[in-house]
């Protein structure tokens, strides 16, 4: 493989001022992607890296022109030859016909584009040989492992000879193994120059993949979308992830997105609040549950990290990604469990006795972190207490919540204080009667 891969200014596509909304932004609809720029060059990978919800895939789907923006403009100029640049695309989940065999589904975009059958027939053996599934042209999804079927739709997105490559987490289906054999094989087939492509846009929630893979990484802040920061990735290919430069801009990226930014009203933000920052009755909770935050504690508590853990140590040993991480680590930080101090994540004195504590102690230990940390657990504490043993319709509180947020935020807050109350006992909650009660709670 090639160490750098030559870099024009000649730009592939455009974004300016994107914007879009899911539902009506008046009833409870949600801005997903707000004033976003972007431009894409000749020869180069670019990763837009964020959490689900951050609005990545949507804007992937703007670019391949699936989703029309409400604001803003996608442009593609013309290539030398005068022609429009070709966009193709490859799924996370496939997206493959059951029915049709591997010839056949990477045949369906040169059907659609009426290119003759004798035609179709050699480009698509072609790119069925160039991703390695030469063999299995006959073979059917249901005989392939997910790997292969991957392969399969890289072929059937490179057969139509595209000029941008759009991927939308291609990797995340797949095992570890598996997906770092494809990533490999991707990067080998563009540095050699055998593809027709001649720039990749890649989502993903995997800092150490997008390091790996991308020429620069754009990281996205959510509710709404947008591009929170651009960082250059200088590193030589093929790139090491031992070696110490890889890991420093691993860390980086992970200090980056850990970072909070000024404290904004909720119903705008949708997040809660910043490190070192009282939370309000109106902060969204991320949907975690107690056995997840005592791992992490137990995990973090233990060696080789004796109360302190880079975060890209942990998401490599647990084999978790940013959304499954991140999430963790800041209602930790929401608890006074845990502060997060650049990429490390840090057990506060209450978390590490936490560890060592048995089930009783625990549960007493979280319970003063909730009513203390948590405003909306001792709110409905304090109404239930006043209402002398009655209880309390669950409605009421997830109505207080919409006036400071969307009424998805507001379900997902209600049910993590519903999560953390019960484990903690300050409150009983009864599914059929949707109530919280103080029925046998101490």
């Amino acid at each position: 493989m090639a160490t750098t891969h030559p870099r024009t200014a000649a730009p592939i596509v455009q974004v300016t001022g994107v914007g879009h909304h899911y539902g009506d932004p008046g009833k409870g609809g949600r801005a997903v992607l707000a004033g976003v720029d972007l431009t894409l060059s000749e020869n180069e990978v670019v990763g837009l890296l964020g959490r689900s919800g951050s609005g990545k895939s949507t804007l992937l789907r703007t670019i391949a022109g699936l989703i029309r923006p409400d604001t803003g403009t996608i442009h593609f100029p013309p290539t030398p030859a005068g022609h429009a640049p070709s966009v193709a695309m490859v799924f996370q989940t496939f997206a493959l016909f059951p029915w049709l065999s591997v010839l056949q589904n990477v045949e369906l975009g040169l059907e659609a584009q009426a290119v003759p059958a004798a035609e179709r027939r050699v480009r698509a053996l072609a790119a069925i040989d160039l991703i390695g599934l030469d063999g299995f042209e006959n073979a059917y999804p249901k005989e392939l492992s997910g790997g292969m079927r991957q392969r399969v739709g890289l072929a059937r997105a490179l057969v139509v000879d595209p000029t941008l490559l759009l991927l939308d987490e291609p990797f995340s289906a797949l095992d570890v193994l598996t997906a770092e054999t494809l990533r490999t094989d991707l990067l080998d087939l563009w540095f050699e120059g055998r593809m027709p492509i001649r720039s990749m846009l890649l989502v993903t929630h995997n800092i150490e993949e997008a390091v790996l893979m991308c020429d620069r990484i754009l990281v996205f802040s959510s509710n709404p979308g947008r591009i929170a920061a651009e960082i250059p990735v200088t590193l030589a290919h093929p790139r090491d992830r031992l070696d110490p430069a890889f890991r420093a801009l691993v860390d980086a990226i992970y200090a980056r997105m850990t970072e909070r930014a000024p404290q904004v009203p909720v119903a705008q933000a949708g997040q809660g609040a910043g490190q070192g920052e009282a939370p309000g009755r109106g902060t969204v909770l991320p949907r975690v549950s107690t056995n997840s935050l005592a791992g992490l504690i137990e995990e973090v508590d233990a060696p080789p990290f004796d109360g302190r853990a880079p975060m890209a140590e942990l998401a490599d040993q647990l084999q978790l990604e940013i959304d499954e991480l991140f999430p963790i680590a800041e209602a930790l930080q929401l608890l006074r469990f845990a502060e997060l101090r650049g990429a490390e994540l840090v057990l506060t004195a209450n978390a590490r006795a936490y560890a060592g504590a048995d089930v009783d102690t625990r549960k007493a230990l979280f319970r003063a972190a909730l009513l203390a940390q948590v405003p909306l657990a001792a709110h409905i504490r304090q109404v239930l207490d006043d209402r002398a043993g009655q209880p309390a319709r669950a409605e009421r509180f997830r109505d207080e919540l919409e006036d400071h947020m969307s009424p998805a935020f507001a379900a997902e807050t209600l049910r993590t204080v519903t999560l953390w109350g019960r484990y903690a006992e300050v409150f009983a909650y009864d599914e059929d009667r949707d109530a919280f009660s103080l029925d046998d709670v101490v």
